[in-house]
């Protein structure tokens, strides 16, 4: 059988540098910590994008640690071996987590973050295949979104049913998945991982006048995006895609709006041979 082509859903010429200035290097250090990151572990870092999470990973593993990170996109691997590449035990792969991989394994520690929710019909499978570069008692942490773009207070009904018409549209269209973080743990427990642990954290928790730039430039130039490649979805708007735009802008600029996102966090260890943690 023919695998489909990889496609995410993201993708734009200015990708790279949303994903640059999107990465909260507190928030990436603070669920580092819960993974167990520290300084002697050899890491991946699955779907590394750009490589700034990288960056900071290798970091917290120093002295000694080493960390590949590995990409399906050749601009964005190019660029972070550019930007962060020029450090010891440090490299970057081009490579889709689908497939094999042979010969960078094993790893301590697998960092897999803001990449299963768009594949939503491979996820479990990568977390398979994953699975065969972790060492025995090795680590996978799992990180991704739930109810993603569905938690906005508060919408018009007609500002509301769009954002739910795209978002089914991706799902249906484009392979995401917006409830990727409550199939973490099912994950890692089908595949007889032990000590298993689940977190809950906000990844967004915005209200008031607490909006970051930085988080205000990620939900515009998601829309952006969004607007390119499914503009039909907003035929039926009143006033079309220019008014669906100033109504978000309004929004997000809104200090009575309310708008949060769930991330979980979900990390195991991976059983010996002959062993069976869950059965």
């Amino acid at each position: 059988m023919t695998k489909r082509p990889y496609f995410y859903f993201m993708e734009s010429k200015e990708e790279i540098t949303r994903l640059e200035i999107k990465t909260d290097p507190v928030a990436v250090r603070r669920q580092a910590l819960w993974c167990g990151v520290k300084p002697g572990l050899r890491v991946l870092d699955a779907g590394c994008g750009p490589g700034k999470t990288t960056d900071i990973l290798y970091k917290m593993i120093q002295p000694r640690g080493e960390i590949l990170g590995v990409d399906y996109s050749e601009a964005r691997i190019a660029y972070a071996q550019d930007r962060y590449g020029h450090v010891p035990n440090m490299d970057f792969l081009l490579g889709d987590l689908r497939d094999p991989l042979n010969g960078i394994g094993p790893f301590d520690l697998i960092w897999v973050r803001f990449v299963l929710e768009y594949n939503r019909n491979e996820s479990a499978s990568i977390v398979g295949n994953l699975t065969s570069f972790l060492k025995p008692d090795g680590c996978l942490c799992l990180m991704d979104l739930d109810n993603n773009s569905l938690t906005h207070y508060p919408l018009t009904t007609g500002t509301a049913e769009v954002l739910q018409a795209f978002v089914r549209r991706m799902e249906q269209d484009f392979d995401f998945d917006p409830f990727a973080g409550r199939k973490l743990y099912s994950y890692l427990y089908d595949l007889d991982f032990r000590d298993i642990q689940v977190e809950m954290a906000a990844h967004h928790l915005i209200y008031g006048d607490n909006m970051r730039k930085e988080e205000r430039f990620n939900w515009m130039k998601k829309f952006e995006v969004i607007l390119k490649k499914m503009p039909e979805v907003f035929d039926s708007y009143p006033g079309g895609i220019e008014t669906f735009q100033e109504d978000i802008s309004r929004f997000f600029k809104d200090p009575r709006r309310f708008a949060y996102t769930p991330l979980i966090l979900c990390k195991g260890v991976k059983p010996r041979a002959g062993s069976s943690a869950n059965r």
